[in-house]
């Protein structure tokens, strides 16, 4: 396979676990970075080799320099996704586009057509379908091991202390500046189950709010820092506890403590929390996101499946449960277990042990070996010109969006809303 050249868009975490992942197969070389923060374009082009006439402030000065590179990589915030989306699509990059795809209908739909006009190839980061995980489950409901799908439960258990951290006191925690948290966290598992079903819903409703981590329910004697604040040590969301326990932890201070500061010591991870947004009482934030949400959904078979999301759990993978016609599957995330109802046996199925005796993302890597096996993919589709080697396209990842959109809708109005789908089955290899 040759290697495919990249421009990374947006140096942060995300962008920076998918070309990490480039350079460590040999698969991808960084050719340019844009990214606004002087500090991480300069960690990023040292750590990448780029020179420094590659090295640009923002997405416009690399659109302005003509076509650098086969593909780019595009992890800027996801208010600001479509504008390069679109120009750099317009260019001829094929595009590793981060999720979720936009943050509107409009521009999401703009990225889709962008992609579609230019014939190029768009990536959506829906990550889950790339596990050897999920590839088992799929595979189990497409050879009809539990006959026909009939209903499915799934929990995203977000993780107190992840929640604080990204939606309380971090980027995604306000709707007007972000997005539903619907959207920002759990579009992940709205394409995933819909790639379950291969297929999407026909009506959608939901349910959810804010419940916690509001100022009125804050521990009497709390103050708006963590620093000076007299019952800091009995709070399940001390930052102090959490930031400066990432200290000496490789994968820990790459996330989540980068996104609080780049200096890792004592010092650096104290001034941060006195003056920086990670330091805020969780208490006394101007977050407005849901902590807990539920969506159903209803397929034209008469399927059903109820998805729920809840800020108040570890944070560990997902569970899932499966019924069908002739058997019973339930998931952890790293493991199996299927009943069949036809004789009554039962089997476990470790997918860790077939991820390592097939070489490839383990499940104990970014979102279940996700990161990774996406990014091996859509480098080797632009290599191979063979977009048959990504499991969705632009199309496909704008129809799950707008799921993820039909369900805030509901969850909002209070209503239940029938999605305008023709067809509805769901044909990407």
């Amino acid at each position: 396979m040759s290697e495919v050249t990249m421009v990374l868009v947006g140096a942060g975490l995300r962008g920076m676990t998918y070309t990490r992942r480039a350079l460590a197969t040999g698969a991808g070389r960084v050719v340019a970075v844009a990214e606004p923060d002087p500090l991480r374009r300069a960690r990023a082009a040292e750590e990448f080799g780029v020179p420094p006439e590659r090295l640009y402030a923002g997405w416009s000065e690399v659109a302005a320099a003509g076509k650098l590179a086969d593909a780019c990589v595009i992890a800027t915030q996801d208010r600001m996704h479509v504008d390069p989306a679109v120009a750099l699509a317009d260019l001829g990059y094929h595009i590793l586009l981060e999720k979720p795809m936009a943050t509107s209908e409009d521009h999401a739909s703009a990225i889709a057509d962008a992609a579609q006009r230019n014939g190029i190839l768009l990536a959506v980061c829906h990550v889950l379908r790339y596990t050897s995980y999920t590839r088992c489950l799929k595979g189990l409901l497409d050879s009809g091991d539990i006959g026909r799908l009939v209903s499915v439960q799934h929990l995203e258990p977000v993780g107190w202390w992840h929640h604080a951290h990204s939606f309380v006191r971090g980027n995604w925690r306000r709707a007007d500046t972000s997005a539903p948290m619907l959207l920002t966290k759990s579009c992940h598992d709205i394409d995933w189950l819909v790639h379950l079903f291969g297929r999407l819903p026909r009506r959608v409703s939901s349910f959810g709010s804010l419940t916690h981590l509001r100022p009125g329910d804050a521990p009497p004697g709390a103050t708006d820092r963590c620093l000076d604040c007299p019952v800091e040590a009995g709070c399940p969301y001390s930052a102090k506890r959490l930031y400066l326990g990432c200290l000496g932890d490789a994968d820990q201070e790459f996330w989540p403590l980068s996104a609080v500061t780049g200096e890792h010591t004592e010092a650096g991870v104290l001034e941060a929390l006195r003056t920086g947004p990670y330091g805020r009482c969780a208490y006394a934030c101007d977050n407005d996101v849901v902590d807990n949400q539920v969506v159903s959904m209803e397929f034209d078979s008469g399927a059903t499946c109820s998805f729920t999301m809840s800020a108040y759990t570890p944070m560990e993978q997902r569970r899932t449960r499966l019924m069908g016609t002739h058997g019973f599957i339930e998931g952890d995330g790293n493991t199996l277990r299927l009943v069949d109802f036809r004789d009554g046996s039962e089997r476990t199925i470790d997918t860790r042990t077939r991820a390592t005796a097939n070489p490839g993302p383990s499940p104990e890597d970014g979102h279940g070996g996700g990161d990774e096996a996406l990014t091996d993919a859509f480098l080797a589709a632009v290599a191979a010109g063979d977009a048959s080697l990504l499991l969705s396209d632009a199309a496909e990842s704008l129809a799950t969006h707008r799921v993820v959109w039909a369900a805030e809708v509901a969850r909002t109005t209070g209503t239940v809303v029938e999605l305008d789908i023709d067809g509805g089955v769901l044909t990407t290899a």
